[in-house]
């Protein structure tokens, strides 16, 4: 698959700084790519945060996102840092 806008959407906004939310079928690995999210640079800045939720579909993992960087035409994330661990009940 590949990056919807649909599925991006805003948390909270303050001072300059957006929390997301995005959640998609995609796998982690290919959420923290470079240019990824290249279709929402209009809507990202650098140091936003976004909480995925990544194959969904499938092993379902959680994290955040940092956009590192964003030069107007391609997003980088830094690598998903995982949220939460296997349940040992």
């Amino acid at each position: 698959m590949a990056f919807q806008a649909k599925d991006l959407s805003v948390i909270a906004y303050a001072n300059g700084f957006t929390l997301w939310h995005y959640a998609t079928a995609d796998g982690a690995a290919a959420v923290d790519t470079a240019g990824y999210f290249n279709e929402a640079a209009d809507m990202l800045r650098r140091g936003d945060m976004i909480l995925a939720n990544t194959d969904v579909a499938g092993a379902f993992v959680s994290g955040i996102l940092h956009v590192s960087s964003n030069d107007g035409t391609t997003v980088d994330v830094d690598d998903l840092t995982q949220v939460g661990a296997a349940n040992a009940d």
